[in-house]
């Protein structure tokens, strides 16, 4: 299932795939509140997590078939030991799950690969980013932070799409957005709004089991997804110059308009706003954006319903 799933992800256009590296007895203890009952499968989540992980070989086969589908392999560990096990599979870069932030053990084990690392803000302070992105500045890791908020699935109040700026200007680092929302909206605002990264979760069918699958897309919205988010790319490197409308030229002739009157009018009429109407195209009278500079001048031949207007046809203002 986990082959079959990296060759779809191959098929949508996404450039990586991002898993998560769980080690249970490494990173849990029975201390923790989710050792509850979790499943029809799991007496908890942690026996889901013991039930979902892989080997070093199965690892090690993962980071294999993900470069030869032209895929960067990108994990996230939740300990010290799955770093071990990433670094011989040949991880080509490190997520950190929002929840590791303060886990500066994990951090640094991290810095110390010189492997690049993307860094998901979620639950996080201000502060406990400060400290974070400071260490690894100071280990010299190339870094880049998400946008996340810990919420599966979230709401649209709770997007966050105005802290991508945010982050953007604090830490003058590659931005990005981490969407748990389930569709494609959040992640095309996100990267109109300057997101350099775009992670979501995505399964098979909605109908799966999984702690996330209400919070995923399935591989037909990432097709969508990744083709919107190319336009929007397309977009922002190629901004308009409004003041620049020669690409308009001939389409200006067409639908811009021109002066006329509305009725039949005799020689000496003074020419009022209810005498006149604008039709296409531009050029066959006189503008109609100078509407105004008519009004109170003299006809001095007859016009017919629906004749335009030009200067030959008015008294000397």
């Amino acid at each position: 299932m986990l082959h079959a799933y990296i060759d779809a992800l191959a098929e949508t256009g996404v450039t990586a795939v991002k898993f998560q590296t769980h080690i249970a007895r490494a990173e849990s203890s029975e201390f923790e509140p989710f050792r509850v009952k979790f499943s029809s499968q799991d007496a908890s989540r942690y026996d889901y997590w013991q039930r979902m992980e892989f080997s070093r070989e199965q690892w090690v086969a993962i980071g294999q078939h993900c470069r030869e589908k032209g895929l960067r392999f990108i994990s996230s560990p939740f300990s010290n030991l799955a770093v071990d096990v990433l670094e011989e599979a040949g991880v080509d870069e490190y997520k950190i799950g929002s929840g590791e932030v303060t886990n500066h053990l994990l951090l640094q084990k991290l810095a110390a690969t010189g492997k690049p690392v993307i860094l998901s803000s979620g639950m996080s302070s201000w502060e406990e980013l400060d400290a974070a992105v400071n260490l690894f500045r100071s280990q010299g890791t190339s870094l880049s932070i998400l946008q996340c908020t810990t919420a599966y699935p979230t709401a649209a109040e709770q997007y966050g799409l105005n802290v991508i700026k945010q982050l953007a200007e604090r830490y003058e680092l590659p931005v990005g957005f981490s969407d748990h929302s389930g569709g494609i909206a959040a992640g095309i605002a996100a990267a109109a709004l300057g997101a350099k990264i775009l992670e979501f979760h995505v399964v098979f069918d909605k109908q799966m089991f999984g702690p996330d699958v209400t919070s995923s897309l399935t591989m037909d919205e990432v097709k969508t997804l990744v083709s919107a988010v190319n336009q929007v790319d397309i977009a922002l490197n190629n901004p308009v110059d409004k003041s620049d409308t020669e690409p308009y030229t001939g389409l200006k002739q067409i639908f811009e308009k021109s002066l006329a009157v509305n009725k039949s009018l005799d020689s000496g009429h003074v020419l009022t706003f209810e005498d006149l109407e604008a039709k296409k195209p531009a050029g066959r009278g006189i503008a109609a954006s100078e509407f105004d500079q008519i009004i109170g001048r003299t006809l001095k031949r007859p016009l017919g319903q629906w004749d335009f207007i030009n200067e030959n046809d008015l008294e000397d203002s």
